[in-house]
């Protein structure tokens, strides 16, 4: 029973890359990312374009989807810089905080520059009614 209990935990050892299971949050922060992007993108509501010129209303649908993918880009951004910042600040990794929180600012950029398109896209589409 002792040998198979040393074979566990080489095995163990051997998966974590013989080191603590410093992926372990990385993997998490993965699932959550996965998860919070495919809640954002199929919940987000698109607007009925069915008035006006054909043109216009081709360029308020790509404005608004390049806003969805904005947004779903700067959402993952920040959620991961916050992880990224968090596992820095509990490792005592200076860093990796600072990186995180760069990648924090720039997610949060990227969010609102994806509101920016939304707003755009749905205004182009009024204007065209």
């Amino acid at each position: 029973m002792g040998g198979s209990l040393t074979g566990m935990c080489s095995i163990a050892s051997y998966i974590s890359g013989g080191k603590d299971m410093r992926a372990l949050p990385w993997i998490i922060a993965g699932v959550g990312i996965g998860m919070g992007v495919t809640i954002l993108l199929f919940n987000e509501s698109e607007p009925d374009y069915a008035t006006g010129y054909d043109g216009v209303e081709r360029a308020a649908r790509k404005t608004f989807g390049w806003g969805t993918k904005k947004r779903a880009e700067g959402k993952v951004g920040s959620f991961a810089g916050a992880i990224k910042e968090g596992v820095g600040r509990l490792t005592g990794d200076d860093q990796m905080a600072d990186e995180g929180a760069a990648d924090r600012v720039v997610g949060n950029a990227k969010d609102a520059a994806g509101q920016l398109g939304h707003a755009v896209g749905e205004t182009i589409h009024d204007l065209n009614r």
